[in-house]
């Protein structure tokens, strides 16, 4: 007879190790981290003319389960809990919207924009929090966190001589998969999976994503059209095992050791690598309203992710 439960529940009942501030290796470990996320969407869209985004998306997803799969099993840490089936299908929906709307507006925007309007989420998330989940509140620093980043979103999508109808609907959608990321955040705190091992959350999470985007990439006929390519093969590696699931990894084990406000300052600079890498890797031109609201946008998530009365549990990052 398996053991897994039994180790999965004596593991969750280990008291909490004291969490350190960062030292070096804490800050050279997400510094690296957010390269790695940064990169993801230059990843996604470097490839798009060999295999489409939403493909992509797919694929990455099961192979991704498939090798969190193999470390659970490893750690005999149970991922298939019965009692957490409903709230794991409400988090892989959200998880599955988010990088829908991204592989969709990655068709239509430059991969700097969708880096910068997905990490709306925080915002969308710390407002959603505020108003359901009791000692999440905002203080008078956060609010105006959020105001600034509002703010900025509507300075970055206002229409421009330099910025075309096509890309405006491409950051729209980025914007979409941003408050879909929150939406999963806030589920995923206010559920059962809010205390359930990374692992399991992580695989609820793919598992639906890869039932939901392969089928709808085949109908689309996304699947059929693969050419794969040199850089499609460490396009689609990086983003199935280095994104996927080392970064993750990477990330809790930080969680585990290191203060959360700490590292959530961190945050700011995955959509400013993001940035860096669409403009030096992609060419990706920068107009000057999406600068300004740029700036502003990730102004308000360094408010939005300060210390003060509000405290948010970590989620799992994009």
């Amino acid at each position: 007879m398996s053991h897994q439960p039994e180790r999965a529940a004596t593991a969750a009942k280990a008291p909490q190790a004291i969490r350190q501030p960062l030292d070096a290796r804490a800050t050279g470990l997400m510094i690296g981290f957010c390269l790695v996320i940064g990169l993801q969407q230059v990843a996604i869209k470097s490839v798009a003319h060999a295999i489409s985004p939403l493909a992509q998306i797919g694929i990455r997803s099961l192979i991704a389960v498939l090798v969190i799969a193999a470390i659970a099993r490893f750690r005999g840490i149970a991922l298939w809990v019965p009692e957490q089936f409903a709230p794991g299908l409400v988090i892989g929906v959200g998880y599955t919207l988010e990088f829908a709307f991204v592989a969709l507006g990655l068709n239509y925007t430059y991969a700097s924009h969708m880096s910068v309007f997905l990490y709306t989420a925080p915002v969308f998330a710390a407002i959603g929090l505020h108003l359901f989940v009791a000692g999440e509140q905002l203080g008078p620093r956060h609010w105006a966190g959020v105001v600034i980043a509002f703010a900025g979103l509507v300075i970055a999508l206002a229409p421009s001589a330099h910025v075309s109808s096509r890309v405006l609907l491409g950051d729209g959608l980025g914007v979409a998969a941003g408050a879909s990321w929150a939406g999963t955040t806030i589920a995923l705190r206010t559920s059962s999976l809010s205390e359930a091992p990374p692992l399991r959350t992580i695989a609820y999470q793919l598992v639906v994503a890869s039932v939901l985007l392969l089928p709808t990439a085949a109908a689309l006929g996304d699947l059929g059209s693969i050419h794969m390519t040199a850089l499609a093969w460490a396009s689609l590696s990086f983003q199935s095992v280095i994104v996927s699931v080392a970064a993750l990894l990477v990330w809790f084990w930080l969680l585990r050791r290191y203060l959360a406000s700490r590292l959530g300052v961190f945050a700011f600079l995955s959509p400013i690598f993001g940035v860096g890498f669409g403009v030096i890797l992609m060419g990706d031109p920068i107009s000057l309203n999406f600068a300004f609201g740029g700036l502003a946008i990730l102004a308000g998530l360094l408010l939005v992710n300060t210390r003060g009365r509000r405290r948010i549990v970590p989620r799992t990052p994009a």
